[in-house]
């Protein structure tokens, strides 16, 4: 730093010092400047909170939007152009559904029903895909970079125009002391940053219409979500709606019983009686009890060094829960953490 730089920063400093310990006045910023420094704070708390307000709006569960963030923190380090996505909880229920209506059968009326209501909601996990794509490309990332442009150099101007007037009124208060050009310049120098400050204020302020037509996006969005979840939904309950009335119309199958197995009691020597029956082995003293296991509903690829990858149909053998949303476990010698919701428990841990 030169001289005057370090003088510059002793005066600031000085003057800082003398009015927030001995009360000195500073000079006044006038009111206009005042209330448009007033809205600019006000819209950089609101847009700030809105997109956080937001996020929790398209993933209400905090571990999802906990590891969701992890996860497109991990793609940006690594470069990955497309972030990660996160299983919808209604994907979820729809695999769910499907998987246990395909063994019940889709031949049975509860299991075709299953299927029918697994796939529907598949289908809405899809549509709930385009609406966090929609929002966060037409209106979280439009306000990030409000933020991170336009209210950061707005910011950076009313810093540099606080060092200056702090520069201005230490050598006003020694005036005689410090030459006059000094003060001049320095005078100047506040001005002009004032006016740079102000201006940015101004057209920030004017131009928030832009703002308005991101706010029209997201309502957009969320009514385009929900015309389409309304679609799948409606054609769901017309699909249940006939296979009620189908079951309704269908004659009702009486259960008939077998028949009973006839012994034949001929004069065959058999020391029972006349009929052998076949003696099942004994247990087996030595067969050690299930182990604790999972099978996948679908693939799972690590992102993070300690996650266990594996595929639709894996057995995986469980040895620890983390928490609520993750589990420890093994697969082909490897051990890593997967999440509990990519994974069916055939055998739970031992509590």
């Amino acid at each position: 730093m030169s001289v005057a730089g370090f003088k510059k920063q002793f005066y600031k400093a000085s003057q800082l010092v003398s009015e927030k310990v001995g009360g000195a006045e500073g000079t006044k910023l006038d009111d206009d400047f005042r209330d448009l420094e007033r809205k600019v704070d006000v819209t950089s708390k609101a847009v700030m909170e809105v997109i956080s307000k937001t996020s929790e709006y398209l993933q209400p569960n905090p571990a999802s939007r906990a590891k969701l963030s992890m996860l497109n923190t991990m793609s940006k380090i690594r470069g990955q152009v497309k972030n990660p996505g996160y299983p919808q909880a209604e994907g979820l229920l729809g695999e769910c559904m499907g998987k246990y209506g395909r063994d019940l059968g889709e031949d049975t009326n509860f299991g075709g029903a299953l299927v029918d209501v697994g796939e529907s909601m598949k289908r809405m996990a899809e549509v709930k895909d385009s609406l966090d794509i929609d929002v966060k490309q037409n209106f979280i990332d439009p306000l990030q970079g409000l933020c991170d442009k336009d209210l950061r150099e707005i910011q950076h101007h009313l810093k540099k125009l606080e060092g200056r007037r702090l520069d201005y009124d230490y050598k006003k208060k020694r005036q005689g002391k410090i030459p006059d050009e000094e003060l001049r310049q320095a005078l100047e120098k506040f001005h002009e940053s004032k006016e740079v400050a102000e201006t940015s204020m101004y057209n920030l302020l004017e131009t928030d219409i832009e703002q308005v037509s991101q706010l029209s996006s997201l309502v957009e969005s969320q009514l385009q979500y929900h015309r389409q979840a309304v679609q799948v939904l409606e054609e769901l309950s017309d699909k249940l709606r006939d296979r009620m009335s189908d079951a309704q119309t269908r004659p009702r199958r009486e259960y008939t019983p077998k028949p009973k197995p006839i012994f034949d009691f001929g004069e065959d020597n058999h020391s029972n009686g006349g009929f052998s029956t076949s003696m099942a082995p004994p247990p087996s003293r030595n067969s050690a009890p299930e182990q604790p296991s999972c099978k996948a509903l679908y693939d799972f690829d690590p992102e993070n060094e300690g996650e266990l990858g594996f595929r639709e149909g894996d057995i995986i053998t469980l040895t620890n829960q983390i928490d609520e949303n993750w589990y420890e476990g093994m697969l082909n010698n490897q051990s890593g953490f997967f999440p509990l919701n990519y994974v069916d428990v055939l055998v739970p841990l031992p509590h």
